[in-house]
């Protein structure tokens, strides 16, 4: 029964009612006017009061007994609950050593446990990130260990938490036994008043001291209470039926209790009032604890009015407070969806196929967000939580079962890579010092190739062996390009020389004797081709000699095949000198054939034309045309063969 159903059960009648934090035995009862009931003299007899509380008197008595059990546990309400789901291990840990540090020990238990419940979770997920990151690397899982110092902090916080408490009930158990023999001692004194003779003023006096003595003494051992608060009231009851003689003692103590029971009304009535449902509720419990505990009786006139009033304030807060959960409970549901939603949607990602590392890595990310956001979405329903994180680490387990299998056969994989890579290693190695760089530049450049057609190595491999093959080939093409710049130097000497020669060319001035100007010509020509190669990037001059040279002869008017097989003749020299195995001279001459052939081609194209003609005049525009283009493609033939004949003479 929970401390709500206290406050619904003051008027003596008891409901159940399930609420999800507070959970106490106690039963509020106004057992206090129940002592004042006698029919002739307004006080009831100790056999008539037995009685008519019997259906609640044991229960208040226990109840009472809880609540006394640590007074302390009221402070837990005023400590800030925090989000816990949303802190990291670290900020839990020092969260834990704060409240320590800074709060009593007994008044933190809920607050501990719910850091200890999220630390367990969210280390317990970090673990298996690490196991399944140790596997992928190739350990074995039955050698899997990790610790962290956070973990360390966080036990050793706690262990001073267990060690605390441990302490504190020990001192509380000590405290009950001393009040306990201080209640009995009491007791002890009641039952001596009505045997004292003095003033009956005297007597009462001392009658309200022990009663304020009894208020101030500390709780007592639970299975004692019954017996001691049966006995007190019991003979409490007996000096009320001592008192009846002197109504007017009797008449003030109603009026005192009247007027303290009134300000506990209104008090409730405010309390009704206030939207903090929960501090409102905790505040009502303790005004019943003195409704029952610390008044006694009032007039009969009075006493069904004000427990009507006050249970009607009662009642307005447990509806409060029944709306709050009611509340509370919403917001848990859509957390719960949330969290749902994320476990629906990591066994998807875990079902899609991918045999990529990329994609692996892309689910793995994606796998991680939602991790994240199901830590952040809150709390769920109590009664689901369990299976709900159940639940979610099974998805995540099979998620990683998926992935830790997909790069295992990846290792296998990958160390057949290193196997090829380093025998790419060894064939860079054997011939970085090579100096025959014709047959050993290819190889070079096909096992850089290779390299980059293999993948993936193992991590821990990867730096180490790319180290080795690069030196290697370093160390090789280093020495080539030292041998090509040492070439270059002579290629760059005869650009300077051609880049003269060609602004001699362009400043040539013809004289009018055509022999002499073309023998001036072909002289430079041969000039050009004795200077030799210049550097690939360089090349271009050549494009400018041959434009410098056309104008000269476009100036000469020389016939236009004998200019072509000048600059041909230059040309073929400047391929004949490339070290590319004569491919050079091999697309030229390939090239020339196949000019041959569409030529060809096009002449007998006409020649067929021609044959639509044949009572034709030869005069004819369109035959004259005809036969112009057959002459001239035949005069392009015959250069064409000529520079084939040429290039036929270098093999």
């Amino acid at each position: 029964m929970s401390e709500l159903d206290n406050l619904q059960d003051a008027d003596g009648k008891k409901e159940t009612v399930d609420t999800p934090e507070i959970k106490t035995d106690e039963v509020v009862n106004d057992t206090s006017e129940v002592i004042d009931n006698d029919v002739k003299e307004e006080i009831e007899t100790p056999e008539e009061s037995s009685t008519a509380s019997d259906d609640g008197i044991n229960e208040i008595e226990e109840s009472n007994a809880e609540d006394a059990e640590d007074e302390g546990n009221k402070e837990r309400h005023t400590i800030e609950f925090k989000e816990y789901d949303k802190m990291s291990l670290e900020a839990l840990a020092i969260e834990l050593e704060k409240l320590l540090k800074n709060e009593k020990v007994q008044a933190i238990k809920s607050h501990v446990d719910g850091i200890k419940n999220e630390f367990n979770s969210k280390f317990n997920a970090l673990i298996d990130e690490k196991k399944a990151d140790f596997i992928n690397d190739g350990g074995n899982e039955i050698d899997f260990y990790y610790s962290s110092p956070v973990q360390k902090r966080f036990k050793s916080a706690y262990r001073d938490y267990r060690n605390k408490l441990n302490e504190h009930y020990k001192n509380i158990e000590q405290d009950l036994k001393q009040n306990l023999k201080d209640k009995l001692d009491i007791i002890e004194e009641l039952k001596g008043l009505i045997n004292v003779e003095e003033n009956i003023n005297t007597t009462y006096k001392h009658f309200k001291e022990l009663q304020e003595r009894w208020r101030n003494t500390g709780p007592i051992p639970r299975d004692k209470y019954n017996n001691a608060w049966n006995s007190y009231h019991h003979h409490v009851e007996i000096f009320y039926d001592f008192l009846h003689l002197n109504r007017d003692l009797r008449d003030l103590d109603f009026k005192h209790n009247l007027e303290k029971k009134l300000k506990i009304i209104e008090r409730a009535e405010e309390l009704a009032k206030d939207d903090d449902a929960m501090r409102a509720f905790r505040e009502l419990q303790e005004l019943h604890k003195m409704w029952k505990e610390e008044l006694g009786p009032v007039d009969k006139e009075h006493r069904e009015i004000i427990w009507e009033r006050f249970k009607a304030a009662t009642k307005l807060i447990n509806e409060k407070k029944q709306l709050y959960f009611k509340e509370i409970d919403k917001v848990y549901e859509k957390n719960l969806e949330k969290k749902q939603e994320i476990i629906a949607t990591i066994e998807v990602i875990a079902e899609d196929s991918t045999n990529s590392h990329g994609g692996w890595q892309k689910k793995i990310r994606e796998v991680e967000t939602l991790r994240e956001n199901f830590f952040n979405a809150g709390k769920v329903p109590i009664k689901v939580n369990e299976a709900t994180w159940a639940k979610f680490k099974d998805v995540v387990r099979n998620f990683n079962r998926k992935k830790n299998a997909f790069y295992k056969n990846l290792k296998k994989e990958q160390y057949l890579n290193l196997q090829k890579k380093r025998e790419l290693v060894k064939i860079a190695e054997d011939n970085k010092d090579s100096e025959d760089f014709e047959a050993t530049t290819p190889l070079m450049k096909k096992i850089q190739s290779d390299w980059k057609k293999i993948g993936h190595v193992p991590r821990r491999d990867s730096d180490k062996i790319w180290k080795q093959f690069k030196a290697a080939c370093n160390s090789y093409f280093d020495k080539l390009h030292s041998k090509r710049n040492e070439a270059n130097k002579e290629f760059i000497e005869a650009f300077n020389k051609k880049q003269k020669l060609l602004d001699t060319i362009k400043n040539i001035k013809l004289s009018k004797d055509k022999d002499k100007d073309l023998t001036l010509i072909k002289e430079h020509v041969n000039t050009w081709k004795s200077i030799g190669k210049v550097p690939n990037d360089k090349r271009f001059i050549e494009g400018k000699f041959n434009k410098a040279v056309d104008e000269l002869f476009s100036k000469l008017k020389i016939d236009r095949n004998e200019a072509e097989m000048i600059k041909f003749e230059t040309k073929l020299e400047t391929l004949n000198s490339n070290d590319d195995d004569n491919r050079s001279l091999d697309n030229e001459r390939s090239f020339i054939r196949k000019k041959i052939d569409e030529i060809k081609g096009q002449i007998n194209q006409l020649e067929n034309n021609l044959q639509f003609f044949t009572n034709v005049d030869e005069d004819n525009p369109v035959v004259k045309d005809v036969n112009t283009n057959i002459s001239k493609h035949k005069k392009e033939l015959e250069l064409w063969k000529s520079k084939l004949s040429k290039i036929k003479k270098l093999y």
